[in-house]
C-alpha cells in the first residue's frame, strides 16, 4: 500500500502535473478532509489562470457529447483540457453511474486531457459541493481550460452561473417544449446558447424561437455589453464548433468576466462559510430529545429548530 503523503506535500507534484497527486488531492477535496483544507487554501491562492466553462442544460440535450467534441476541438488548437463531469447521486444508495466517462472514452488516453467524474452527494444546484476546489486543483496543475458539466438541470439548479467564467446552456429540438430552457428556468443564466442536434430537420424552429426570445428581452442577463449568441451545432455532422470556440474566446476576453470573477468569489465565500457553520452545528447538535418532542407533536419544526439554534449560539458566545 502506498504511504500517505500529507496534502501540503502534494502541491509541488500537482504544479508539475503529476496525475497521481492531482487525483489524491481531488479525492481529499471530495471527502472534505480537514487535513487537506490548508493545502486547498494554498492551491486557491496559486490558481486563477484557467478559463472555466460551465456546460448545463436539461437531460437529453446532448451535453456530454458536446463536451467530448468541444474538448477534441480545443485540443487540436493546442489547449490542455480538464473536464469535471458531475452526475446525480442515488437518493437511496448515494451511488452514481458516472456515465460521462463512458461517453468520453476516446479522450481518456490523451495526456493533455484530464477527466474527473463526481457525484452530487446530495448537493442541490446541479453541482457537487467540492467542484470549485477541484477546479482550483486542476488550474494549478496547468490545464488551460476547465469544463464543468453539470447534472441535467431543473428549475433551481443554476449554481453553475456563479461558478464558471462562461456559462453555456444547451437546448435541443424534439424534447417536448421547443425551448426547454424556459421550462427549466435557466434561459437567463446563459452567456452562450447552444442548440445541439442541428442535423435534425426540426432544429431551425428551436434556433429561431430562442433568437426571438432573446430579441424580445426574455432571458436577458442584464449585462448591456454582452448579448448571448445562439449557436447551432451538430456533433454528428461536425458543424458549429468553430463558432462556439470563437464565442467562448470572445466572452473570456470581454469585460463581463471581471464582474463574473467577483461574483464567483462572493459565491465561494458564502459556500465556505455555510460549510464551516454546518460542520460546527452538526458537531454540537444532539437532536434526539427535540426529535422525540416533534414526533409526539409536543412542538413544531420551527420552534424546536430555533431552540436548537439558540442553544448553539449560547454555546459559542
Amino acid at each position: 500500500m502506498a504511504a500517505y503523503v500529507p496534502s501540503h506535500e502534494l502541491i509541488e507534484h500537482i504544479e508539475s502535473g503529476q496525475t497521481w497527486a492531482i487525483a489524491r488531492m481531488i479525492t481529499r477535496a471530495e471527502a472534505g478532509a480537514t487535513e487537506a483544507r490548508e493545502a486547498i487554501g494554498e492551491i486557491y491562492r496559486k490558481a486563477g489562470r484557467a478559463h472555466i466553462i460551465g456546460i448545463t442544460g436539461v437531460p437529453g440535450s446532448g451535453k456530454s457529447t458536446l463536451v467530448n467534441k468541444l474538448a477534441e476541438k480545443l485540443r487540436q488548437n493546442g489547449r490542455t483540457i480538464a473536464i469535471v463531469a458531475i452526475d446525480p447521486s442515488s437518493p437511496y444508495s448515494g451511488g452514481s453511474i458516472l456515465g460521462d466517462r463512458i461517453r468520453m472514452a476516446d479522450l481518456v488516453l490523451d495526456p493533455g486531457v484530464f477527466i474527473r467524474s463526481m457525484a452530487t452527494r446530495g448537493a442541490v444546484g446541479g453541482m457537487a459541493h467540492c467542484a470549485l476546489d477541484v477546479v482550483d486543483i486542476l488550474d494549478v496543475a496547468g490545464f488551460d481550460t476547465i469544463i464543468i458539466e453539470t447534472v441535467g438541470v431543473g428549475q433551481d439548479e443554476v449554481e453553475i452561473a456563479h461558478a464558471a467564467h462562461t456559462t453555456v446552456v444547451v437546448s435541443a429540438p424534439g424534447l417536448g417544449d421547443e425551448i426547454q430552457a424556459i421550462k427549466a428556468g435557466i434561459l437567463e443564466i446563459a452567456d452562450i446558447h447552444v442548440v445541439s442536434k442541428c442535423d435534425r430537420g426540426d432544429a431551425n424552429r428551436c434556433l429561431t424561437d430562442l433568437k426571438m426570445m432573446l430579441k424580445d428581452g426574455l432571458g436577458s442577463s442584464g449585462i448591456d455589453h454582452w448579448h448571448p449568441p445562439v449557436i447551432g451545432i451538430s456533433s454528428y455532422a461536425d458543424e458549429g464548433f468553430e463558432a462556439l470556440i470563437e464565442a467562448l474566446a470572445a466572452h473570456k476576453d470581454s469585460s463581463v468576466n471581471s464582474q463574473r470573477r467577483e461574483d464567483i468569489a462572493r459565491f465561494r465565500l458564502s459556500k465556505a462559510a455555510e460549510t464551516l457553520l454546518l460542520e460546527e452545528f452538526r458537531n454540537f447538535l444532539d437532536i434526539t430529545a427535540s426529535a422525540q418532542k416533534l414526533a409526539a407533536r409536543k412542538g413544531d419544526p420551527y420552534s424546536l429548530a430555533l431552540s436548537l439554534i439558540e442553544d448553539f449560539k449560547n454555546e459559542n458566545t
